[in-house]
Protein backbone atom coordinates (compact mmCIF):
# COMPACT_ATOMS: atom_id res chain seq x y z
CA UNK A 1 0.00 0.00 0.00
CA UNK A 2 1.49 3.98 -0.87
CA UNK A 3 2.14 6.16 1.45
CA UNK A 4 2.17 9.63 0.53
CA UNK A 5 4.33 10.72 3.14
CA UNK A 6 6.67 8.57 1.54
CA UNK A 7 7.94 10.72 -1.05
CA UNK A 8 8.73 13.39 1.85
CA UNK A 9 12.41 13.97 2.29
CA UNK A 10 14.22 13.28 5.46
CA UNK A 11 14.19 16.23 7.79
CA UNK A 12 16.63 18.55 7.46
CA UNK A 13 18.90 17.84 10.74
CA UNK A 14 18.89 14.12 10.16
CA UNK A 15 19.78 14.69 6.48
CA UNK A 16 22.54 17.23 7.65
CA UNK A 17 24.43 14.40 9.59
CA UNK A 18 23.91 11.50 7.67
CA UNK A 19 25.63 14.09 4.98
CA UNK A 20 28.52 14.54 7.32
CA UNK A 21 29.57 10.99 7.37
CA UNK A 22 28.63 10.55 3.68
CA UNK A 23 31.44 13.33 3.12
CA UNK A 24 33.26 12.96 5.98
CA UNK A 25 34.40 9.07 5.27
CA UNK A 26 33.87 9.38 1.29
CA UNK A 27 31.89 7.00 1.17
CA UNK A 28 29.89 7.56 -1.99
CA UNK A 29 31.52 8.06 -5.55
CA UNK A 30 30.33 9.02 -8.67
CA UNK A 31 28.51 5.79 -10.58
CA UNK A 32 28.90 3.97 -7.48
CA UNK A 33 26.36 0.93 -7.24
CA UNK A 34 25.10 0.82 -3.35
CA UNK A 35 22.79 -2.07 -2.26
CA UNK A 36 21.27 -1.19 1.35
CA UNK A 37 20.88 -4.45 3.39
CA UNK A 38 17.45 -3.49 4.16
CA UNK A 39 16.54 -5.98 7.80
CA UNK A 40 12.58 -4.07 8.11
CA UNK A 41 13.96 -2.04 11.19
CA UNK A 42 13.83 1.52 11.65
CA UNK A 43 17.46 1.87 11.02
CA UNK A 44 17.66 0.39 7.84
CA UNK A 45 14.74 2.08 6.36
CA UNK A 46 15.74 5.72 7.26
CA UNK A 47 19.21 4.69 5.86
CA UNK A 48 17.39 3.54 2.50
CA UNK A 49 14.84 6.51 2.71
CA UNK A 50 17.23 8.80 2.74
CA UNK A 51 20.14 7.27 0.80
CA UNK A 52 17.34 7.42 -2.42
CA UNK A 53 16.60 11.26 -1.37
CA UNK A 54 20.35 11.50 -1.51
CA UNK A 55 20.93 10.02 -5.01
CA UNK A 56 17.70 12.28 -6.48
CA UNK A 57 19.38 15.47 -5.41
CA UNK A 58 23.32 14.89 -4.80
CA UNK A 59 25.29 15.92 -7.72
CA UNK A 60 27.17 12.97 -7.05
CA UNK A 61 25.13 10.24 -8.90
CA UNK A 62 25.02 6.85 -7.55
CA UNK A 63 22.37 3.79 -8.29
CA UNK A 64 20.42 2.23 -5.22
CA UNK A 65 19.04 -0.87 -4.89
CA UNK A 66 18.32 -3.00 -1.51
CA UNK A 67 18.11 -6.49 -0.24
CA UNK A 68 16.53 -8.40 2.45
CA UNK A 69 17.76 -11.39 4.27
CA UNK A 70 14.44 -13.05 5.19
CA UNK A 71 14.57 -14.97 8.35
CA UNK A 72 12.00 -17.58 9.51
CA UNK A 73 8.34 -15.88 10.41
CA UNK A 74 9.16 -12.09 8.48
CA UNK A 75 6.80 -10.51 6.24
CA UNK A 76 8.42 -8.30 3.99
CA UNK A 77 5.80 -7.36 1.77
CA UNK A 78 5.57 -3.99 3.34
CA UNK A 79 9.15 -3.89 2.42
CA UNK A 80 8.19 -4.80 -0.90
CA UNK A 81 5.55 -2.13 -1.06
CA UNK A 82 7.82 0.64 0.24
CA UNK A 83 10.58 -0.03 -2.10
CA UNK A 84 7.74 -0.51 -5.21
CA UNK A 85 6.53 2.98 -4.40
CA UNK A 86 10.16 4.45 -4.50
CA UNK A 87 10.82 2.40 -7.92
CA UNK A 88 13.96 0.55 -5.27
CA UNK A 89 15.05 -3.03 -7.20
CA UNK A 90 14.43 -4.80 -4.52
CA UNK A 91 15.68 -8.53 -3.64
CA UNK A 92 14.94 -11.27 -0.96
CA UNK A 93 16.86 -14.00 0.06
CA UNK A 94 15.34 -16.59 2.53
CA UNK A 95 17.43 -18.14 4.88
CA UNK A 96 16.45 -20.07 8.02
CA UNK A 97 19.23 -18.45 10.23
CA UNK A 98 17.40 -18.78 13.81
CA UNK A 99 17.15 -22.60 13.28
CA UNK A 100 20.58 -22.32 12.59
CA UNK A 101 21.41 -20.80 16.19
CA UNK A 102 19.26 -23.08 18.01
CA UNK A 103 21.07 -25.98 16.02
CA UNK A 104 24.65 -25.09 17.12
CA UNK A 105 23.14 -23.81 20.34
CA UNK A 106 25.38 -19.80 19.76
CA UNK A 107 26.35 -18.09 22.44
CA UNK A 108 26.05 -15.29 20.81
CA UNK A 109 22.83 -15.37 18.07
CA UNK A 110 23.46 -11.63 17.69
CA UNK A 111 26.83 -11.34 16.75
CA UNK A 112 26.10 -14.73 14.53
CA UNK A 113 23.29 -13.56 12.63
CA UNK A 114 25.01 -10.36 12.01
CA UNK A 115 27.90 -11.90 10.78
CA UNK A 116 25.83 -14.64 8.41
CA UNK A 117 23.53 -12.00 6.73
CA UNK A 118 26.57 -9.84 6.39
CA UNK A 119 28.03 -12.68 4.25
CA UNK A 120 24.98 -13.25 2.36
CA UNK A 121 24.26 -9.68 0.74
CA UNK A 122 27.64 -9.28 0.35
CA UNK A 123 27.76 -12.08 -1.71
CA UNK A 124 25.14 -11.29 -3.66
CA UNK A 125 26.22 -7.61 -3.78
CA UNK A 126 29.66 -9.56 -5.36
CA UNK A 127 27.79 -11.49 -7.91
CA UNK A 128 25.45 -8.47 -8.90
CA UNK A 129 27.67 -5.80 -9.47
CA UNK A 130 27.52 -4.00 -6.27
CA UNK A 131 30.37 -2.28 -5.03
CA UNK A 132 29.41 -0.70 -1.74
CA UNK A 133 26.74 -2.50 1.18
CA UNK A 134 25.10 0.13 2.96
CA UNK A 135 24.42 -0.68 6.64
CA UNK A 136 21.93 1.16 9.09
CA UNK A 137 24.23 1.21 12.23
CA UNK A 138 23.66 4.03 13.88
CA UNK A 139 25.80 6.11 16.43
CA UNK A 140 23.84 4.09 19.25
CA UNK A 141 25.08 1.07 17.91
CA UNK A 142 28.99 2.16 17.65
CA UNK A 143 28.78 3.49 20.96
CA UNK A 144 27.38 -0.14 21.99
CA UNK A 145 30.13 -2.03 19.88
CA UNK A 146 32.87 0.02 21.94
CA UNK A 147 31.73 -1.02 25.28
CA UNK A 148 31.31 -4.34 24.86
CA UNK A 149 34.69 -4.58 23.28
CA UNK A 150 36.21 -3.13 26.27
CA UNK A 151 33.95 -5.37 28.61
CA UNK A 152 34.63 -8.68 26.65
CA UNK A 153 37.47 -8.43 24.90
CA UNK A 154 39.84 -6.13 26.17
CA UNK A 155 39.94 -3.50 23.64
CA UNK A 156 38.97 -0.16 22.93
CA UNK A 157 37.39 0.15 19.78
CA UNK A 158 34.25 0.24 17.40
CA UNK A 159 33.58 -0.76 13.98
CA UNK A 160 34.96 1.29 11.13
CA UNK A 161 32.36 4.08 9.35
CA UNK A 162 34.05 2.48 5.30
CA UNK A 163 35.93 -0.87 5.57
CA UNK A 164 36.52 -3.68 3.27
CA UNK A 165 35.54 -7.01 3.00
CA UNK A 166 38.22 -8.73 1.67
CA UNK A 167 36.79 -12.37 0.81
CA UNK A 168 34.09 -10.22 -1.71
CA UNK A 169 36.09 -7.05 -2.33
CA UNK A 170 33.06 -5.00 -0.95
CA UNK A 171 33.64 -1.72 0.74
CA UNK A 172 30.95 -1.58 3.86
CA UNK A 173 29.83 2.11 4.42
CA UNK A 174 27.88 2.92 7.69
CA UNK A 175 26.49 6.70 6.66
CA UNK A 176 24.20 6.67 10.53
CA UNK A 177 27.34 6.58 12.15
CA UNK A 178 27.00 9.83 13.60
CA UNK A 179 23.12 9.83 13.89
CA UNK A 180 21.57 8.63 17.52
CA UNK A 181 18.88 6.60 17.57
CA UNK A 182 16.39 8.95 18.95
CA UNK A 183 16.51 10.88 15.99
CA UNK A 184 15.86 7.69 13.93
CA UNK A 185 13.30 6.58 15.95
CA UNK A 186 11.42 10.55 15.40
CA UNK A 187 12.21 10.25 11.45
CA UNK A 188 10.80 7.05 11.15
CA UNK A 189 7.45 7.70 12.63
CA UNK A 190 6.86 11.41 11.24
CA UNK A 191 7.29 8.66 7.79
CA UNK A 192 5.16 6.26 8.66
CA UNK A 193 7.98 3.91 6.93
CA UNK A 194 6.33 0.33 7.31
CA UNK A 195 9.08 -1.01 10.22
CA UNK A 196 8.24 -4.70 10.51
CA UNK A 197 8.45 -6.53 14.13
CA UNK A 198 11.66 -8.40 14.89
CA UNK A 199 11.43 -11.69 14.06
CA UNK A 200 14.09 -12.57 16.52
CA UNK A 201 13.49 -14.93 19.55
CA UNK A 202 16.90 -13.57 21.00
CA UNK A 203 15.71 -9.84 20.76
CA UNK A 204 15.75 -8.20 24.59
CA UNK A 205 17.82 -11.06 25.83
CA UNK A 206 21.21 -10.78 25.15
CA UNK A 207 24.32 -9.01 26.06
CA UNK A 208 24.28 -5.85 23.58
CA UNK A 209 20.84 -5.00 25.37
CA UNK A 210 22.21 -5.20 28.58
CA UNK A 211 25.15 -2.87 26.99
CA UNK A 212 22.01 -0.50 25.82
CA UNK A 213 21.02 -0.37 29.35
CA UNK A 214 23.96 0.21 31.12
CA UNK A 215 24.99 3.31 28.52
CA UNK A 216 21.40 4.43 28.63
CA UNK A 217 22.63 4.99 32.34
CA UNK A 218 25.55 6.62 31.64
CA UNK A 219 24.08 8.97 29.63
CA UNK A 220 21.79 10.04 32.35
CA UNK A 221 24.99 10.90 34.50
CA UNK A 222 27.07 12.11 31.01
CA UNK A 223 24.72 13.37 28.54
CA UNK A 224 27.53 14.18 26.53
CA UNK A 225 28.74 10.58 26.48
CA UNK A 226 28.30 9.74 22.28
CA UNK A 227 30.53 12.95 21.64
CA UNK A 228 33.59 11.73 23.77
CA UNK A 229 33.10 8.23 22.23
CA UNK A 230 33.54 9.96 18.83
CA UNK A 231 36.09 12.37 19.80
CA UNK A 232 37.98 8.99 21.12
CA UNK A 233 37.58 6.70 18.30
CA UNK A 234 38.70 9.54 15.58
CA UNK A 235 42.07 10.27 18.35
CA UNK A 236 43.58 6.67 19.43
CA UNK A 237 46.83 6.92 19.04
CA UNK A 238 50.10 4.93 19.72
CA UNK A 239 50.86 7.68 22.97
CA UNK A 240 48.10 6.74 24.19
CA UNK A 241 48.80 2.79 24.33
CA UNK A 242 50.42 1.68 27.26
CA UNK A 243 53.61 0.21 25.54
CA UNK A 244 55.97 -2.59 27.17
CA UNK A 245 59.64 -1.02 26.83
Amino acid sequence: MQNHIWNEPINKSLRRTIGRALAQWHMIQEGDNVLVGLSGGKDSLILLHALHDFSRRSPVKFHLAALSVKLTGMNTAPLEDYCRCKNIPYTVIEQPIIEIIAKRREKSPCSFCANMRRGIISSWASQNGYGKLALGHSLDDAAETFFMNIFHAGRAKSFQPVSLMSRTNITVIRPLVLSTEAAIIDEAKRLELPVIPSACPFAGHTERQNTRDFIADLRRKIPDLYSKIVNALENLSDSDAWRHE
